[in-house]
């Protein structure tokens, strides 16, 4: 089943054309990269597909829905969820609060009964609580509930802000850079971790990702994007084959040379 279908898509900011044409095509269940240098556009078309910016040209269809024109809550709504390269979590709140903030997309409530705590209120604050803390449970993070989310450990902190994206329960979800910032060890857990939620949470996967090891260890397929366009697509092993890519992206000193 085709999950996400993106035709043509171009984002100019004045003469500046970050994305030019970008074009791609997701199934449901895939786990794709997206990779380029910095500057290419790729966290401009997580931005497009989210409702963050509105394209020059093109369409984005999402289970066969033109969200084109949709504002990012109605796009969560639909089930599309996503991390970002700064970590973007509620600092001062507590591991469990962070997570339970995210479930207020699902809540059947209207403010009037939140207000007023009516009954029906407070039974979906108890259920909310205890499917954050069963998120919490899958995601290794339990034990953490009421520490504050600044006071985790920098590897803590992507698994929190990637369990709050599963908790507005998401058919697709886009990571920008969850490797960005850890250390070997963390990364091969991180691996494992992006892994084992796509299979125990039903998702297809985009990320964008910079630590090659991570691009090809684990993603199905990979985009790569130069300048806005489309230079190559394939597998792993054809990507790092490609003699334009490794001209591009992966040659000597380039971020593959490095990692």
């Amino acid at each position: 089943m085709e999950l996400l279908k993106i035709e043509d898509l171009t984002k100019r900011f004045g003469g500046l054309v970050a994305v030019n044409r970008f074009s791609l095509s997701l199934s449901q269940g895939d786990l794709a990269g997206l990779i380029g240098p910095n500057g290419a556009g790729k966290t401009t078309i997580f931005n497009l597909i989210t409702g963050v910016y509105k394209p020059t040209e093109g369409k984005i269809i999402f289970m066969n829905k033109d969200i084109t024109q949709k504002k990012p809550h109605q796009i969560t709504a639909l089930g599309i969820a996503r991390t970002f390269q700064n970590i973007r979590l509620f600092s001062k709140l507590s591991v469990l609060d962070n997570v339970k903030v995210a479930f207020h997309l699902r809540l059947r409530s209207n403010i009037f009964a939140a207000v007023f705590d009516t009954p029906g209120y407070s039974k979906q604050e108890l259920e909310m609580e205890a499917k954050a803390e069963e998120l919490l449970k899958a995601v290794g993070l339990l034990e953490l509930k009421n520490e504050r989310a600044s006071a985790l450990p920098y590897g803590h902190q992507r698994k929190l802000e990637i369990a709050r994206a599963l908790a507005t329960q998401p058919k697709l979800l886009l990571l920008d850079e969850p490797a960005a910032g850890m250390n070997p060890e963390e990364t091969i857990g991180l691996m494992r971790f992006i892994q084992k939620i796509k299979e125990d949470f039903d998702l297809t996967i985009l990320l964008i990702e910079h630590d090659m090891k991570v691009v090809m260890g684990i993603c199905e397929k990979i985009t790569v994007l130069d300048h806005g366009s489309v230079i190559a697509r394939g597998t792993p092993e054809e990507i790092q084959n490609n003699p334009e890519v490794i001209k591009a992206y992966l040659g000597t000193g380039g971020v593959y040379a490095r990692s």
